[in-house]
Parts: C-alpha cells; structure tokens; sequence
C-alpha cells in the first residue's frame, strides 16, 4: 500500500503551497452561515464523491477516499476494537457521561465508534449519519458494520441537514462529528452555524467531540467557533500521532469534577471496556493545564472544571 504519512501535517504543507486559497465546496457553502441572522438556503446539494477505495498493511485494513489519507481503520483480527488513537478519543465523552439514551456519530468512516457503540454502550440507540451511500456500502462489506436493527440506524443524510431538524434537538446525550471529505483539509461543516446547531441536538448534560487537524490552519477556526457556539465550554486534548486534536464541547449546567473522581472512572472504563481512558485523563490535565495557565486562571488543581 501507498505509505501512510501523518495526514494533519501533510494538508498543512499542501495548504500553504496554494496560499490558503484551496478550500472545500461544502464548508465554502455554509460560510456564511457564521452571521447569526443570515438567511439558510434551502437548496438541495449535488455532492461529488471521490471513490472509496481500501489498503491494508501489518494486519490493519484502511479506508480512504481516493488519497493516502486515511479515512478510517480496522484490525482484522479485532474488528469491534476502535484501532485509531485518535478515534478512541472520540470516545472520551465517557468520562463525564453514563451511557446516553441516544448516541449518534456524524460521519461514519469505517463505522469503529459506530460498532463499538453498538456493541458495547447497551442500551443506547445508536445512529450514523452519513452523505455518501459508498462509504454506508463500505462499512457493512469491508468493515464488519452490522445491518439496522433496533438499537442500530444508518442514515444517508447531509450532517447539516440532520443537526437542523429541530426533531433532532435536546435527543442526543452523545454527539461526535467527524465530517471531512477526501481533501482531508479540516472539516467539511465548521461553521458557527453548524456549530450551534449541533448544540441544540444535545440533551441538557450532553458532549460532543469533534474531531479537529492540530496543526492545520483550519484548527484555530474550528476552535474559535466551537467556543462562540459552545459559550466557551470547550477543550481540545493534545495532538496524537496521527495528527489529530479530538475537542470536547459541553452542553447544560457548569461542571465541575475533581481529578480523583475522574481517574476512578477511568478505571472502570479500562476494566469494562478495554479503552486507554487513563491516557485521556493525562491529556485532559495537560490541556487543562494549558488553559489554566494562557488565561490566568485560579482554577484548583485537584478538580477539572468547565
């Protein structure tokens, strides 16, 4: 297979050969969307997809949209494992919530938070939203993603349209958004707009995570807008390997929960679900930390607070 390079550096270096004049069809459709009171046309989308194509390497299956860049993983001999350290930390909502009644995923990719959802977060309904009726295909024939079923709904829908409907909001105890197009140059929605809508569909203690580049430009915007749509309640873990910053936004009252409670939690969720949860209270600390320090702040040590 095409060597797999660090996909967040690689479309840093491609964006500043064009001078930052590249930009994606479908963000560039929703930019104005940013001003509160703009008019939302209602002009059907006429998506063009890149082909879903597939390379496997040390075991590991990967998809991709045309490019090297990698649009999702699986480990053969592991195919309910979330493989991606960045994808497990899509899941790090964990810390703070019990199992929501309702989870859904925008953008479903090679469906891993998807199955582990399914398989593992009874008795959650769970829900992918996904444009491209390829990648859906991809998912069940490549990737091991169960059909639909009574706890399990695919649906081929544009995210924007979906976080819009109003019969989607206050349902939704965990939201995570990983929305990018075979460019792979930031997401495809990140506007305040989609932001903000995406709020909505949160219950009144609901999370989102949302998966960011940590060293592509479009991550200062998507974080500047996370945080005008999120009323500041938003942290961004470090930067993994792979290049990506996974952010978390928090909806309802504010939340305040010491360290130890945290890493107590994170035990269970090691012993129960065999993901890295200790590694996410390390990197919500350093972020926190971080935070603390840019901004001032007498925020005690022994608690973590947003």
């Amino acid at each position: 297979m095409t060597n797999l390079i660090k996909r967040a550096s690689a479309e840093a270096r491609a964006f500043s050969k064009t001078g930052g004049k590249t930009r994606s069809k479908t963000a560039s459709k929703h930019a104005d969307a940013d001003l509160d009171n703009a008019p939302v046309i209602e002009a059907p989308r006429k998506p063009r997809f890149a082909p879903v194509t597939f390379s496997e390497e040390g075991g590991v299956r990967y998809l991709h949209f045309g490019t090297e860049w990698v649009q999702g993983a699986m480990r053969l001999s592991k195919p309910q494992h979330i493989e991606l350290e960045y994808a497990q930390q899509m899941m790090s909502w964990l810390l703070f919530l019990a199992t929501p009644a309702r989870i859904v995923q925008l953008g479903l990719g090679a469906a891993a938070l998807t199955k582990f959802a399914h398989r593992y977060l009874r008795p959650a309904k769970v829900e992918a939203i996904e444009l491209n009726p390829a990648v859906v295909v991809a998912a069940r024939t490549m990737f091991e993603l169960p059909h639909d079923d009574a706890r399990l709904t695919v649906r081929e829908l544009d995210a924007w349209d979906f976080v819009h409907d109003r019969a989607n909001h206050g349902t939704i105890g965990a939201l995570q958004i990983d929305v990018y197009d075979a460019t792979a140059r930031g997401p495809v929605l990140d506007s305040v707009a989609f932001y903000r809508a995406a709020r909505a569909c949160l219950t009144e203690a609901g999370i989102a995570t949302i998966n960011l580049f940590g060293d592509h430009p479009s991550y200062v915007r998507n974080m500047k807008r996370l945080k005008e749509a999120f009323d500041g309640r938003v942290i961004a873990l470090p930067e993994v390997h792979e290049g990506n910053r996974i952010a978390l936004a928090f909806s309802g009252p504010a939340l305040e929960v010491s360290w130890a409670a945290l890493e107590k939690r994170a035990r269970l969720l090691e012993s129960k679900l065999g993901l890295p949860a200790h590694q996410w209270v390390k990197a919500l600390r350093e972020s926190n930390a971080e935070n603390s320090k840019s901004s001032k702040s007498n925020k005690h040590d022994d608690t973590f607070a947003i």
